[in-house]
């Protein structure tokens, strides 16, 4: 497994965030643009088996071409090796997920960014990003988890905040992985030590949502990462998040309306 196979496994959710799109948006959505897509495992997801893929198509958009390989012969998605302000396809979400609005460092860079995705989503379209923040946001620490490989390999995941100011807003981040094989075989432990790092800027809530209002957004809603309920078909109902809603350190989606 390499360093993208294992960052979908311990990092994404792509099948329970496509869910959340679809209730997100409420309407008949069909075009996804995965900006800072990766290896575009949301697109991935959009398209696939299970998904009516047939009617949905994807565009994944990475500064980095490598990553994009890994769906460069996907039916259903077009790559694009390019900044994301650059690219001018159109979709009915944008989608910009795992933290990457952090990139902006700037108030203006960040209006600036969603002044372009604002021109390039449908109407009645959505913008949708995540933002994680609280009493430990600005805190250096370790959070790590265990998770099972596809051949039963046992994977050890650490995101862990190596740097932070809470005067500039700037964190720094990186992602570690240890791979060992299978209960049985032979143990012989493979670490990936900082095999992503991250330079982010830290928007709170209030911040992107002005920011939003601002790059002409007729509204921003905020939800939960866990507030909503799956019906007997399958689908996610979700609501807006209240103040009490959140936990003292949360992860939330921010959805502007165009």
């Amino acid at each position: 497994m390499n360093r993208f196979d294992l960052y979908e496994l311990c990092v994404q959710n792509t099948p329970g965030m496509v869910r959340f799109l679809l209730a997100a948006h409420a309407g008949s959505p069909r075009t996804l643009r995965e900006d800072f897509s990766g290896g575009a495992a949301l697109c991935k997801a959009w398209v696939g088996p299970g998904s009516n893929g047939s009617l949905r198509r994807a565009i994944a958009i990475d500064i980095d071409p490598v990553p994009l390989k890994r769906v460069a012969k996907v039916p259903g998605i077009t790559s694009r090796a390019a900044d994301v302000r650059e690219a001018d396809d159109k979709a009915d979400i944008i989608a910009a997920l795992n933290f990457p609005l952090g990139y902006w460092h700037t108030r203006a860079d960040l209006v600036a960014y969603l002044k372009l995705c604002r021109r390039r989503i449908s109407r009645g379209g959505i913008f949708v990003g995540d933002l994680y923040g609280g009493a430990d946001a600005f805190s250096p620490l370790t959070m790590s988890r265990r998770f099972r490989g596809p051949k039963g390999e046992r994977i050890g995941y650490t995101w862990e905040q190596e740097a932070a100011d809470p005067v500039t807003g700037l964190v720094r981040n990186a992602l570690h992985f240890e791979v060992s094989p299978p209960r049985g075989q032979p143990a012989r432990t493979r670490t990936l030590r900082r095999a992503f790092t991250y330079h982010w800027r830290l928007w709170s809530i209030p911040e992107f949502s002005q920011a939003a209002l601002d790059a002409g957004f007729s509204k921003v809603d905020v939800y939960d990462q866990d507030a909503g309920a799956l019906d007997s078909d399958g689908n996610l109902h979700i609501r807006p998040a209240r103040g009490e809603d959140l936990d003292g350190n949360y992860v939330v989606y921010v959805v502007a309306r165009r």
